[in-house]
This record gives C-alpha cells, sequence and structure tokens, in this order.
C-alpha cells in the first residue's frame, strides 16, 4: 500500500470535502498535509501526493498559498507519483488542463493523465469519484 499525501487549499469548503472524501478512500494510507506544511522535504516522506486546488479568477491556482508551495515542488516532481483534483464555479476547467500540463512537464507521473474536477458543491457521484480516487492511489 502507498503512503498518500493529500495536500490542498480550499476557500468555500468544496475542495476540502474532495480532500476529505479521498482520504477516506485511501483509508490508513492517507495523511493530510496542509499546503503551507508541504516542502520538498516533506514531498518525499509520500509515495503518492494529491493535490488539490480550486480555480480562482482566471481558471488558476490559488495565488497567495497554494501556488507559492506547488511552484516550490515543481523541482521534486520528476518521477513523483500525483493526482491533481479540485472545484470550480465557471469556465470549462481550463485550469486543470493547465495545471495538468505543467505537472506532466515537470516529469510527474499523472495519475489517469488528468485531474479530477467538480462543478460547484460535490454531489453524491463526486464524492464517489473521490474514495475511489483515494483508493486507487492507495494501491498505486
Amino acid at each position: 500500500m502507498s503512503k498518500v499525501a493529500i495536500v490542498f487549499w480550499s476557500a468555500t469548503g468544496n475542495t476540502e470535502t474532495m480532500a476529505n472524501c479521498i482520504a477516506e478512500g485511501a483509508g490508513a494510507a492517507a495523511t493530510i498535509v496542509p499546503c503551507a506544511e508541504m516542502t520538498p522535504a516533506k514531498l518525499n516522506e509520500f509515495d503518492v501526493v494529491a493535490f488539490g486546488c480550486p480555480a480562482m479568477g482566471a481558471e488558476q491556482l490559488e495565488e497567495s498559498e497554494f501556488e507559492p508551495m506547488f511552484s516550490d515542488l515543481e523541482g521534486s516532481l520528476n518521477g513523483k507519483k500525483i493526482a491533481l483534483f479540485g472545484s470550480y464555479g465557471w469556465g470549462d476547467g481550463q485550469w486543470m488542463r493547465d495545471w495538468a500540463e505543467r505537472a506532466k512537464d515537470d516529469g510527474a507521473q499523472l495519475f489517469n493523465e488528468e485531474g479530477l474536477i467538480c462543478n460547484e458543491t460535490p454531489d453524491d457521484d463526486v464524492q464517489a469519484a473521490c474514495r475511489k480516487l483515494g483508493a486507487d492511489l492507495a494501491a498505486w
């Protein structure tokens, strides 16, 4: 079983709900790590990392906490198994496509080659998809 970190930022609670469901699915393998505490050294403690951030502004990552943390980790993502998730309220998910491309450019092994996205509040289907993602990450 892989050791899974779940690192996220949430403003409205939607991405936090997704993170908690991923943790449920991963079970004992999961550790939720606040984005302010994730460093390149801490990244090495985990086999798989699920990063979660909602779309902000013009479909971009949150700029004050999440983006600086993710930028700091980019040099350490080569070969790392990661998954991306988050919620959005407008647009069509372009922020996730851009983020997935960025992670691949960093050399990360991206689960399913794309992220798990949710428009607004995660409904039962999205929550189930998050639990499945957690279980899949723990087995990856």
